[in-house]
């Protein structure tokens, strides 16, 4: 009997994202899945239910017999509620950060595959959701910038003179980072990229940006950065703070998996900016990089524009959509096999990433 994976249409507000395309469609059937997509999961991403149909899925509402549940973000309870009692739920889940989600999800014993807790090793990383997001988020981010900014990004020879580039900086030069490091210099701007781990140096220089270099390092383990001690802090700050004076555009990314948005960027630094700069926070979602930052809204403070975008990825959810369902696809190809869900625990991205924790040796506890 063929597995029966169900494709949820996403219910957070502005989530424009599907968990598989009709491209992935096609791989799960091939696999010896039978796919079944709730009706206009795909129509925000620009896939109409007819796409799914002519790839081969069914279109109905009948979630509960769903063996592998494929979805974005974490269902509401709602459709928890409506989960097969141990089906299988892949997804951004998140699920400790809230009680009541928490609790949703172990009442009906799912067992749930969160992927932002994949291991970020050289095998995983056609599985990484996290990066292919934020790719989108990054660039995203960087396009908000140049529409709020009252100058060009490009250097510019007119009749009425030469216009300077727009001098841009990128706080953190993880993926997202990068990926707005390489679009503002697309657009012409001059750009920088700043990261207290030094390693990623050659990376900014190799998208034609320049390092800057505060003094400060803070490299730490799995390619993320440690907490800065408070002198370390406060000799950043003061520096950070002399250099965004000379700074028409700040695009901020830097993350700590698992904790909130670092405070990079104090008022005060806002206030020592020029009117007209901007600053576009794609950290808002977790507090944001900015202590001026209100997540979702846009303000001026000081003739300095902030804004904390949300749901960036979603914006472009056509490609988000293909980069996330193909992670999705290569993740659940690890035990979907023969038609049948199949897992193997000494496969460390499975055990690893399976929640609740799995202890090492045994099964999976109920809970």
């Amino acid at each position: 009997m063929a597995v029966d994976v169900r494709v949820l249409k996403e219910a957070a507000s502005g989530e424009r994202r599907v968990a598989a395309t009709p491209e992935t469609v096609k791989k799960l059937l091939a696999a010896g899945a039978r796919v079944h997509v709730q009706p206009g999961a795909g129509q925000s991403a620009g896939f109409p239910d007819q796409a799914y149909l002519d790839a081969g899925a069914q279109i109905d509402d009948a979630l509960e017999q769903g063996e592998l549940v494929l979805c974005v973000q974490t269902p509401p309870p709602a459709v928890i509620a409506r989960l097969r009692q141990g089906a299988t739920l892949v997804g951004m889940l998140h699920p400790q950060a809230e009680p009541e989600r928490s609790s949703a999800l172990q009442s009906r014993q799912l067992q749930t595959f969160p992927l932002e807790r994949l291991p970020r090793t050289t095998r995983a990383q056609a599985m990484d959701v996290l990066s292919s997001q934020a790719g989108m988020a990054g660039y995203k981010a960087t396009l908000i910038a140049a529409q709020l900014a009252p100058r060009f990004f490009p250097m510019l020879t007119t009749a009425a003179g030469t216009i300077r580039p727009s001098k841009v900086l990128i706080v953190g030069a993880g993926v997202a980072g990068l990926q707005a490091v390489a679009t503002a210099k697309r657009l012409g701007a001059q750009v920088e990229g700043f990261d207290v781990r030094p390693e990623t140096r050659e990376q900014i220089e190799s998208l034609g940006g320049k390092f800057l270099d505060l003094g400060v390092s803070a490299a730490g383990e799995g390619g993320y950065a440690r907490q800065l001690t408070d002198d370390e802090r406060a000799e950043q700050q003061r520096r950070l703070a002399e250099h965004l004076k000379g700074v028409d555009v700040v695009v901020c990314t830097a993350a700590v998996p698992g904790r909130p948005a670092p405070k990079i960027i104090t008022a005060t630094m806002v206030d020592g900016m020029r009117p007209g700069s901007v600053i576009v926070d794609l950290a808002a979602e977790t507090g944001g990089n900015c202590e001026a930052t209100r997540p979702g809204e846009t303000v001026e403070t000081g003739g300095v524009i902030v804004a904390g975008p949300l749901d960036l990825a979603s914006m472009g959810a056509v490609h988000a959509s293909e980069m996330y369902a193909r992670n999705v696809y290569n993740f659940v190809a690890l035990f979907l096999k023969d038609g049948a869900l199949q897992f193997d625990w000494n496969d460390e991205l499975l055990a690893k990433t399976v929640w609740p924790a799995r202890p090492a040796g045994g099964e999976i506890p109920p809970v």
